[in-house]
């Protein structure tokens, strides 16, 4: 029966009102809000045509959710937007709204607030539809159709493969993955890139270091210097490459150290002493045998990364290697594309961008005196590539270090004659390890810092995941490792684990007290849900697909980790006030099929978080 014979019919003839509203074609994330804009809409037309109201209706009618159950569900400023523009009083402007609202069957009752706020109430009848809808859509429940929005190119981790990965890495790998997981349900088509740092200075550093070491394997006595790679793992690929040559790279330590500056350690500078080596090394292999000892630090570093990202539940779509960009004439292509602009200008003896030009706070070099060009030169390269290859949007995950990274890149677009919003630079904050109470010290060159393997191992991926994305990733994290190991409620991701593994447990229940599910007699039972603790869970289970909305438009994967222990408490709530196998058949099955919509929520977030959902803890 239609509610309201003003309004149009809906495709199957009925009352547009009156359908439920997961069946309704739409791209709004919270079906609720939408539903309610259109009553407002209806309203304000229907006061536009008694000649009531004079100013142009608003595009987009502000709908939010209340902070208090007391205040109603969703809230609407619209009469205070709209009474300022009329110059009427916003209260007086919001009776007449409410009164000229259509009826709706997912309406309970409808409030004004304080100066105007119109405040609604929904059904219990509205809220319950959301089992019938998570149950039928499974993983799909909150998802919008795939690739339906921009293509994004989302750029994380990127480490220069000069060593393992350490536990900031991890952070950017967690916040990126999962960041593209929620793109992805939300219908941006995403491609996840890793740009490999193969090329310059301190992939050289990298080459000396492991030359250094083969030769100390081999019996040769030399200075290894202050600034180069002293971890373990140096060792472990200079033990591969003698397996491998042998004797093929030997020379005296004698021959080496001969005419190179003092290092750091005894009065000189250590940046020439290293660099000053790095040349040596140079000459003596050769251009050929260098880039073997080069090559087998990157590749051993590289596959040791992906592998070790791989278990961490990361995986990339492509590789890009930064010395592709040289060798393909990518780099000298993208600074010819400044010079044809004008925009490429000499300056003792280099050549600079004009950076400042378009904002940033200091010109660019990209081509040195020697005529090496710059890591810069390769940032540009770099953009000017994912440009040509057609996305909407370039995000790029970095460390807070790279501040300055931002307004740079941005100059490069627009160098590149590009809009700089389709530019987002997303800057990772450290994250601080605590054990017993006490931060644990880190040196990446020194080789004495904790790798993100190490990490695993002691507290498991769920719980690096999880911890890692818990806070949003602008502010500082302290990872307390004792926490992330423990079983108890104060470990968020137990918590919730906890409360898909508590639903799984009732469903084996089920066998021994010889008692069935029926999900058919729980739909048509639906009603009965109506205690406080069921409608607090319907509430907080309806609020899913705007909550991946929300994590996705803003590039914030924590408000998804706080979603998660909301659900998981409003379940526990419910499951420490109601019996569930109770002999009621009615009400038995209007819970689990409660408590299954709910595991398969837990199941759907946490899988875009990378935690694993278990059946048993």
């Amino acid at each position: 029966m239609c509610l309201d014979r003003r309004q149009p019919p809906g495709a199957d003839g009925g009352c547009y009102y009156s359908r439920p509203f997961f069946d309704r074609p739409k791209t709004a994330s919270c079906p609720v809000k939408a539903h309610l804009q259109e009553l407002i809409s209806q309203a304000l037309l229907d006061l536009k045509r008694k000649e009531l109201l004079s100013v142009a209706l608003p595009e987009q009618i502000g709908i939010e959710r209340t902070r208090s159950d007391d205040h109603g569900d969703f809230s609407s400023n619209v009469a205070m937007v709209l009474g300022k523009q009329a110059k009427t009083n916003p209260r007086a402007l919001a009776e007449q709204i409410v009164k000229h609202l259509p009826t709706s069957k997912h309406v309970l009752k409808v409030e004004i607030a304080g100066p105007g706020f119109i405040n609604f109430f929904q059904t219990p009848g509205s809220l319950q539809t959301v089992i019938k809808h998570v149950l039928n859509q499974g993983h799909e429940f909150g998802r919008a159709r795939a690739a339906s929005r921009e293509k994004i190119t989302l750029e994380y981790v990127s480490a220069n493969p000069t060593g393992p990965l350490h536990v900031g890495h991890g952070r950017g790998a967690a916040y990126g993955a999962t960041l593209a997981s929620l793109l992805e349900a939300r219908g941006f088509e995403v491609q996840r890139e890793y740009y490999v740092n193969d090329n310059g200075r301190q992939m050289d550093i990298l080459a000396a270091s492991v030359w250094l070491r083969y030769l100390e394997l081999c019996g040769e006595r030399v200075r290894f210097p202050d600034n180069a790679y002293k971890g373990e793992y140096v060792f472990e690929v200079a033990r591969e490459l003698r397996n491998i040559h042998g004797d093929d790279f030997r020379h005296s330590g004698l021959g080496i150290e001969d005419g190179l500056p003092a290092d750091e350690s005894q009065g000189g500078d250590k940046d020439r002493f290293i660099d000053a080596m790095i040349e040596r090394a140079k000459k003596l292999l050769g251009e050929r045998s260098y880039r073997v000892v080069f090559d087998a630090g990157l590749n051993a570093i590289r596959e040791d990364i992906r592998q070790d990202l791989s278990e961490f539940g990361v995986q990339f779509d492509d590789w890009f290697s930064e010395r592709g960009l040289a060798t393909s004439g990518d780099v000298e292509r993208a600074l010819k594309r400044l010079a044809d602009a004008d925009l490429v200008y000499e300056k003792d003896g280099a050549q600079w961008f004009k950076a400042t030009q378009f904002g940033d706070d200091l010109d660019r070099v990209v081509v040195r005196e020697n005529g090496a060009s710059t890591y810069f030169a390769s940032d540009v390269a770099y953009l000017l590539n994912k440009l040509e290859r057609g996305f909407d949007k370039l995000i790029y995950v970095f460390g807070a270090d790279h501040h300055g990274y931002i307004a740079r890149l941005k100059a490069c677009a627009q160098g590149l004659g590009a809009d700089p919003n389709r530019i987002e630079v997303k800057l990772i904050q450290f994250a601080v390890l605590y054990r017993g109470g006490v931060k644990v010290q880190m040196s990446t060159r020194s080789g004495s810092f904790v790798t993100l393997r190490e990490l695993r191992e002691e507290v498991g991926t769920d719980a690096a995941r999880f911890f890692y994305v818990m806070r949003s990733h602008d502010q500082h994290l302290d990872f307390d490792l004792d926490l992330a190991k423990s079983e108890s409620n104060d470990n968020p991701v137990f918590y919730v684990q906890m409360a898909h593994a508590r639903i799984g447990g009732v469903l084996r229940q089920l066998d021994e007290k010889m008692l069935s599910h029926n999900r058919a007699l729980g739909d048509a039972s639906i009603a009965l849900l109506g205690a406080r603790e069921e409608l607090s869970l319907l509430k907080t289970m309806s609020r899913y697909p705007e909550v991946l909305e929300l994590a996705a438009e803003s590039r914030s994967p924590h408000v998804l980790s706080y979603y998660l222990r909301d659900l998981a408490h409003d379940f526990h709530s419910f499951y420490d006030a109601h019996k569930l196998l109770i002999p009621e058949e009615g009400l038995r099955n209007a819970r689990l099929n409660l408590s299954l919509a709910v595991k398969q929520i837990l199941r759907n977030g946490l899988e875009l978080l990378g935690v694993g959902a278990p059946e048993r803890m």
